[in-house]
């Protein structure tokens, strides 16, 4: 698909970021702000469905996502997709092609998506001089490879109800924590292609495991979206509790 990103108008001044008044997240030292201040080259706002970063291509930015949501994804020869994981505001996108070359997987936005942008050149610096950020990006790391063993698991053990009672809570716990910053209402902006594309699962073993929440009064299914009722109920389903940090890193 070809890409539709368009440089944004203006800036919004790091010191404003809104990411920095919702408490999920750490706040920076005065020292760590004035660098990522510096670091942020500007913002692109890119458009739903659109790919911000392409498997096999080299990427000379970083990207913080400031607003929407977007996923990460391999693709087969004869089209079949799988979903790796989903991106929030906050994340770090385009790391792994940053230090291992060139991208191996995409990124694609799920909605309307606004990121920061970032020199990747520059990444060297944060290690040079500012430890506390190393770590922040060597725990987003190891975040998301804890996150990927979880889905994995899903795939390999879990039943289809399982798996989507996991995947749902999942997403909904990481909304909760953003309150309005995802800017998807309190609803999961996922259609069931989406949802079977993670799951691993045919379309319409897709829709009847859904429908089947739905009757549980778990979920309710709207078009392109998801609204979570009983979020307790859906890791009781997925036999899933996890307990998150107060306050986490982003860049």
């Amino acid at each position: 698909m070809e890409m539709q990103i368009a440089a944004k108008s203006g800036k919004v001044a790091c010191s404003n970021c809104p990411l920095r008044s919702n408490s999920h997240f750490r706040e920076f030292t005065s020292e760590e702000l004035a660098f990522i201040s510096s670091f942020k080259m500007g913002e692109l706002t890119v458009n739903q469905g659109a790919t911000l970063l392409m498997e096999g291509t080299r990427s000379t930015h970083l990207y913080t996502i400031l607003s929407g949501w977007a996923f990460r994804s391999k693709v087969l020869e004869d089209g079949r997709r799988q979903i790796l994981n989903y991106a929030l505001p906050g994340d770090l996108l385009g790391l792994q092609g940053s230090l291992l070359g060139e991208m191996q997987h995409t990124v694609e936005a799920l909605t309307p998506l606004t990121v920061c942008v970032f020199d990747r050149n520059r990444l060297g610096e944060i290690w040079e001089r500012f430890g506390s950020l190393a770590f922040d990006i060597t725990w987003m790391s190891a975040r998301e490879e804890r996150i990927l063993d979880e889905h994995l698991l899903s795939i390999g053990r879990r039943s289809a109800s399982e798996r989507a009672a996991y995947l749902l809570a999942y997403l909904q716990q990481r909304l909760d924590k953003l309150h309005n910053l995802a800017k998807a209402d309190k609803a999961l902006p996922l259609t069931q292609t989406h949802v079977a594309d993670t799951l691993g699962l045919s379309l319409v073993h897709t829709n009847k495991t859904l429908r089947k929440l739905a009757q549980g009064g778990l979920i309710r299914w709207m078009d392109s979206r998801c609204e979570v009722l009983d979020i307790d109920g859906l890791c009781k389903i997925a036999g899933w509790s996890n307990v998150t940090p107060v306050s986490r890193p982003f860049l």
